[in-house]
């Protein structure tokens, strides 16, 4: 390549200021469009309270949306592989704006249900998240780890800030028209921000990208299926595991006569140490590899969720909780890092959003889970238990892949 091509090449590619650009324009549009992961839980006690259904009844949108994102995050996933990102961002957006004013205006339950479960998660929010963390990496190779992480971080950060608003306009106009709004919202604010992606990587950069990959599922001595069926699993149990808290802390909260706006405060630490993990986390991964880091977040979760066994104290449990924000936050960062490491680039984003579709399972299913050992015992303290089983068979899965990855070096050394 000659000097000239290089010199302009260079504002465009990899690790380039653009890169930057684009990876902020990623943030944005996975914080607006990451509203769709939590209006529904804050508007759930008046759309419970308009429709006349039951607690269990009116979860059902929420259960639904968390299907749809894992079965969307698949199919988009793919979408994007073969047809680039801008295809899938314009469809998100198209099914947020649909969605949300379908819900706002819907007749009866069950279309709140579908307008939630098809529309806002299946192909809104899932678009917004695994695609566009798929779609950074191709564009970072020294900072990869630190760019997949601030990607990951708009679900974070649409929890942070979208929950008050959805709130405070719920309680003043209506979670009808609230509902209404944000559809409008995103639809305006989020189609601007696509014209920043529309770029493609050189074909030289996609090049220089794929000769630095060495690694492959053989190397560590799988084939590329049972790597795949080993990290999916592993997104099962890290988010049973980690479901534990999240979805029950408030009602623990209660249940040991603290009240549950203790544990609203406790999930608020959660996810705002949950950031500065995934910040960390990729910082971490940038150093000793996706492997590594998801073997010491998989370590570091696993005795944050042990610790609410031991303390109960409300002032200990608000500490637990943010050292379990803060040691969780990098697991999901890690699966993105691990796919670039070992498939092919034009495989990251299907392969990527059967991982994180599987830790949507693992929320949905240990959510369940953890609530069926409470009915059956009594209590949270076996729920807690049974959390830090399912996060020490993913730390085994963790454990093996790292010790078969060292086991490859060393074979790649002496050949």
């Amino acid at each position: 390549m000659s000097h000239t091509e290089t010199a302009h090449a260079a504002p465009s590619g990899i690790d380039s200021t653009y890169a930057w650009v684009r990876l902020t324009a990623s943030l944005l549009l996975g914080t607006i469009g990451g509203v769709g992961m939590w209006s529904a839980v804050v508007i759930l006690p008046a759309v419970q309270k308009e429709f006349e259904v039951g607690r269990g009844t009116a979860s059902l949108p929420i259960m639904l949306l968390m299907i749809g994102f894992g079965i969307g995050g698949v199919v988009l996933g793919r979408v994007a592989d073969r047809v680039g990102i801008i295809p899938v961002l314009l469809a998100g957006i198209a099914a947020l704006g649909l969605g949300y004013v379908w819900a706002g205006l819907a007749p009866s339950f069950w279309q709140f249900v579908v307008a939630n479960g098809l529309f806002i998660g299946g192909f809104g929010c899932a678009a917004v998240f695994g695609p566009l963390m798929a779609d950074i990496s191709h564009w970072f190779h020294r900072n990869r780890g630190i760019a997949v992480a601030i990607a990951a971080m708009g679900n974070y950060l649409a929890a942070t800030i979208w929950s008050p608003i959805v709130q405070h306009f719920t309680a003043s106009h209506g979670w009808r028209a609230t509902m209404v709004g944000i559809g409008i919202f995103c639809v305006v604010t989020m189609l601007p921000l696509t014209l920043v992606l529309r770029r493609k990587v050189a074909a030289h950069d996609v090049k220089a990208n794929a000769a630095r990959v060495t690694l492959t599922p053989e190397s560590l001595g799988l084939t590329p299926r049972s790597l795949q069926g080993l990290l999916m699993f592993a997104g099962i149990a890290c988010c049973v595991a980690m479901s534990m808290p999240q979805v029950h802390i408030v009602a623990y909260c209660g249940d040991l006569g603290y009240g549950t706006a203790p544990g609203a405060v406790m999930l608020s630490l959660m996810m705002g140490f949950g950031m500065v993990s995934r910040l960390a986390s990729g910082y971490m991964a940038d150093r000793i590899g996706g492997l590594g880091t998801l073997m010491i977040s998989s370590i570091a979760q696993g005795v944050a969720v042990a610790l609410y066994l031991a303390f109960t104290s409300l002032p200990s449990l608000y500490v637990i909780s943010a050292l379990f924000g803060l040691f969780q936050g990098g697991l999901v960062p890690s699966y993105a890092i691990i796919i670039r490491t070992y498939y092919p680039a034009n495989e990251a984003g299907a392969r990527l959003g059967m991982v994180l579709g599987c830790t949507m399972l693992g929320m949905a299913l240990g959510g369940w889970m953890n609530g069926v050992v409470f009915d059956l015992t009594g209590s949270y303290a076996a729920a807690f238990l049974n959390g830090v089983l399912w996060n020490v068979a993913h730390a085994v899965v963790c454990a093996f892949l790292l010790l078969r990855s060292r086991g490859g070096q060393q074979r790649m050394a002496l050949a």
